[in-house]
């Protein structure tokens, strides 16, 4: 082991995307002394959180277990724009297209639209449900086929979320929080009441408590057994020219949108507003067969993977699409047997706190996320009930 560089800190972070940087700005401002380490430079492109825009709803049709976390994390944003001037979370609604009764095993997402329903009405989540003549007349740019309907929640929208961690990390070291960059965790070990976070210069720091929010390298610091629970899945954005002048203005006006197709689990995309004028629509899916290694895959999407998802999925639904392809780039969602997040106890160290995996719909929450896992590493109790996420979850224990 390397000399003791560091001493006296009260909580070290581990990861600063999405969770991590809202766990750190959440320490940081309750005055906890606290490291916050990333392997990269956050934000980045390397891991989870990227790409420009986020979905973000309220109505949480992966379950009700959620809802508590998303309200919060809207506040928090609001809170961070009014003390950043930085704009975080614009509310253009989010519309979920659907066929009602649809039974195909899409996993969490298994009947969207009767589990968004009743998320939205049970927390009293503002929102419209639009028949099939409603939808078309309120958002012409989708060719709704005669047995889908919508729900619309005006609250929704997307998240930037360079700009989250970007203002929660510079607002952190404002506080007094400390940040390493560039800098490679090789090891953690917790010594009677304490850990011991080991960096790959053979350097030491030594803290109360860790969080480790490391997304698509957090197994790195699991035991081997429990590995395939944490699986890093490559996934692809892409951005294609609209050639629709005249709905221009909806597409750019509009709002975030999810739609599940066919009988598939893969069969589903969402999407978001043109930002640039209309000229160009961002839309994903989502793929769960393309497992890598987050250090060494695919970063380029080719043009027939582009393509593909055209063919199957856009075409004849988003009006004035085109299958050329302006831009394209990957990300990685860490995904846990039944999608569901991990915010737990490591397995081996109490002290050491798993914020991971969010298994690709966790940004929406990891404000809130943040604040509860710096609040049960410094005050050992969260504001908000984090059972749904044991680890036992995974492991059936």
């Amino acid at each position: 082991m390397g000399m003791v560089t560091q001493s006296g800190c009260e909580l070290v972070v581990i990861g600063l995307g999405a969770m991590g940087s809202a766990a750190l700005y959440q320490a940081a401002r309750r005055g906890a002394r606290v490291i916050g380490i990333d392997r990269h430079a956050p934000p980045h492109t390397l891991g989870s959180t990227h790409g420009e825009t986020r979905i973000t709803r309220q109505g949480i049709g992966e379950g009700a277990d959620y809802v508590p976390l998303v309200l919060r994390a809207h506040q928090i944003w609001d809170e961070l724009e009014a003390a950043t001037g930085t704009r975080i979370l614009t509310r253009c609604g989010a519309l979920l297209i659907a066929r009602p009764g649809d039974t195909a095993d899409r996993g969490l997402r298994t009947d969207f639209l009767g589990r968004t329903l009743q998320s939205a009405r049970t927390f009293g989540i503002a929102h419209d449900v639009l028949g099939t003549d409603d939808l078309r007349h309120r958002f012409p740019q989708f060719a709704i086929a005669d047995d889908e309907v919508g729900y619309f929640e005006p609250g929704g929208g997307w998240v930037s979320p360079e700009a989250a961690i970007t203002a929660q990390l510079t607002e952190a070291a404002r506080m007094g929080a400390e940040l390493r960059t560039q800098t490679i965790v090789t090891g953690i070990s917790q010594h009677g009441a304490g850990v011991v976070v080991t960096l790959a210069d053979g350097a030491t720091i030594q803290a109360d408590r860790a969080i480790l929010s490391a997304g698509a390298w957090v197994a790195d610091f699991l035991p081997s057994a429990m590995r395939p629970l944490f699986q890093p899945h490559r996934q692809m954005l892409h951005w294609f020219a609209l050639e629709a002048p005249d709905l221009a203005p909806t597409w750019v006006n509009g709002p975030v949108y999810m739609w599940p197709h066919g009988d598939g689990q893969d069969d589903f995309f969402y999407g978001f507003p043109s930002l640039d004028g209309g000229l160009t629509l961002k839309v994903a899916n989502e793929q769960y067969d393309a497992l890598v290694d987050p250090n060494d895959f695919n970063r380029q999407v080719g043009a027939d993977e582009s393509r593909r998802f055209f063919d199957h999925s856009l075409a004849g639904r988003l009006r004035g699409l085109t299958p050329q392809v302006v831009k394209a780039s990957t990300c990685l969602y860490t995904v846990t047997p039944d999608s569901a997040f991990v915010i737990d106890d490591h397995p081996d160290m109490d002290r050491v706190q798993l914020v991971s995996p969010c298994s690709g719909h966790g940004f929406k929450h990891s404000a809130a996320i943040g604040e509860c896992a710096a609040l049960r590493a410094l005050d050992g109790t969260s504001p908000i009930d984090l059972s749904a996420f044991a680890l036992s979850r995974q492991t059936g224990g």
